[in-house]
């Protein structure tokens, strides 16, 4: 996968996703003391960035492939993406999801047409896929698949496009497949921009993944942020952060909860814990910065329920 892959993923996909828009925040600005602009991926279609990996596999299916359906594993955006994208393009869908889903999640899943079967946890639905596959149904994997990460690049190519003189990009990690595909639209736009990771305690199979130089298998998801949750990353996106990324920060669930407070009180917006932490990650990367950087930070997603918001306030 390189640049033309995710080129032509935009072009496959404009007719069905929103450009989201990149705006300068003075109120994050004044809070980091550096020049930031933020990437409304929120207010992406399924109120995420995953419309576009999901969008870009399905109009890549051939005929056959569609007619027999497709099945996905999640507890999060990717369930919704899938169903929508579906739903939109006349494909009978399957997604596996987690008993322990908020409940906004399975009810938006379902609302876009999809079939959801719960399963005990995100390690038996992945266990459950193979027999939906002995069906002939494709498997939309959340992350480790090229045509799905080019899909998620394009969030890159948007941001060097509206904003050419960007430094650093910050943006969370589940599976690596927003962090892949935007690490090499912008690294093979700009090779000199920087990119910076961040995850949650509890949900950092990323980090684990780079500590250890290999693929590392999380025992249990403890964290809030359940759209990072991925039980592991892949190969493919552990490599492509190896090489385009300068760190994958970790930061506590309380600290993403303080920080969608400050952007739902500045910036007007209710995002998931899983888009919050890069400013958290801003805060604890802010020694890198100076008067000329050009900071973006990717709000990856917004389907934060009223009652999950209720919640994680009690962190803090």
């Amino acid at each position: 996968m390189d640049i033309n892959d995710i080129r032509s993923a935009a072009e496959r996909i404009r007719p069905y996703v929103r450009r989201t828009h990149l705006e300068y925040s003075n109120s994050i600005s004044r809070r980091l003391g550096v020049h930031t602009s933020v990437k409304f991926e929120l207010f992406q279609k399924t109120g995420a960035f995953k419309a576009r990996g999901a969008f870009n596999k399905l109009l890549t299916m051939s005929d056959e492939e569609r007619a027999k359906g497709v099945v996905a594993v999640s507890g999060g955006n990717h369930a919704q993406a899938v169903a929508y994208s579906s739903s939109v393009l006349g494909v009978d869908a399957v997604i596996l999801m987690p008993a322990n889903t908020p409940q906004v999640y399975v009810d938006a899943t379902r609302g876009y047409g999809a079939t959801v079967e719960l399963q005990p946890s995100i390690g038996a639905a992945f266990a459950r896929i193979k027999d939906y596959e002995a069906e002939g149904r494709v498997f939309v994997h959340p992350f480790d698949d090229e045509v799905i990460i080019a899909g998620q690049g394009t969030v890159g190519l948007e941001i060097l496009e509206d904003a050419p003189d960007t430094t650093d990009i910050i943006l969370s990690i589940g599976g690596g497949g927003l962090a892949g595909g935007v690490g090499v639209a912008a690294k093979s736009i700009n090779p000199d921009i920087r990119m910076w990771a961040v995850e949650t305690a509890g949900a950092d199979a990323m980090s684990r993944a780079v500590l250890a130089g290999k693929v590392v298998e999380m025992d249990a998801i403890t964290s809030i942020a359940k759209t990072l949750g991925a039980p592991y990353v892949s190969d493919l996106t552990l490599s492509l952060v190896q090489k385009h990324y300068e760190s994958v920060t970790v930061v506590t669930d309380a600290e993403a909860v303080e920080a969608m407070v400050f952007i739902a009180e500045r910036l007007k917006v209710i995002t998931e814990p899983a888009a919050a932490v890069t400013l958290v990650a801003a805060e604890k990367l802010r020694d890198n910065f100076d008067e000329n950087s050009r900071v973006v930070l990717i709000l990856c997603g917004g389907n934060t329920g009223v009652s999950d918001l209720s919640s994680y306030l009690s962190l803090v």
